[in-house]
């Protein structure tokens, strides 16, 4: 079923009253059996040079996700341009009504809007990952650059060229500080031009452990990714 976009909220807040869900929705947040998280943090920046293969070590020296769940194709959760491989456990849905301008605030960011999401919570994480499409047929760096320049609080972006499935594609890591909690968590996404307009493919998390955690889901969906 489709639904409205879930909004993370900072950890103090789900101590008080649980997670927002939907727009302006109220529900408990479930108990969650956390997954394993990684003692190390992935490099955030490589010499321009080198940036690609930093990426790449990176992804290759992380834990492998167990394919689950394909997603973007006939047939399943979301009608997106791609398809790929979603981790096990990892439930997706399709955002209901993403057009919809009373809501522009929650599915607009820059120039893209949200069209589906994978629930990492059953998986043992508190996270999504969202996939985003804008139309166009501009650079897809470009479009990522004003993705992430629209999210509140993002800094210390780095991008890099790399590759999702077969397809040329552009990364970036970077950080959105909450000024309300005085923290600053790690970000990442990909996006990639197709017929239909550019993808992008983005993992938040409610905190960096949180998404570290996560990485390996990521990491499979920008692998197996393919075009339809």
């Amino acid at each position: 079923m489709e639904h409205p976009i879930r909004i993370m909220v900072p950890a103090a807040a789900l101590l008080v009253g649980g997670v927002l869900a939907g727009c302006g929705e109220v529900e408990p947040l479930p108990e969650i059996t956390q997954g394993a998280r990684p003692t190390a943090a992935p490099p955030t920046a490589a010499p321009k040079a080198t940036a690609t293969a930093a990426s790449d070590s990176s992804a290759s020296s992380a834990p492998s996700a167990v394919a689950g769940a394909s997603l973007g194709g006939p047939g399943t959760a979301c009608a997106l341009p791609v398809s790929f491989s979603l981790a096990e456990q990892w439930e997706p849905e399709a955002v209901k009504d993403p057009e919809n301008p009373e809501f522009a605030a929650l599915m607009r960011q820059g120039p893209a809007t949200v069209r589906c999401e994978a629930d990492a919570k059953p998986a043992g994480h508190v996270g999504y990952l969202r996939v985003w499409t804008a139309e166009g047929k501009g650079p897809a760096k470009a479009t990522l650059e004003g993705f992430v320049k629209a999210e509140k609080g993002s800094s210390a972006a780095v991008y890099r060229e790399t590759k999702a499935g077969a397809l040329p594609a552009t990364e970036v890591t970077y950080t959105v500080h909450n000024e309300v909690m005085e923290e600053t968590k790690e970000e990442r996404a990909f996006a990639v031009a197709t017929p239909k307009g550019t993808v992008i493919v983005h993992l938040g998390g409610l905190d960096t452990a949180e998404h570290r955690a996560m990485l390996p889901a990521y990491e499979l969906a920008r692998t197996s990714l393919k075009l339809g």
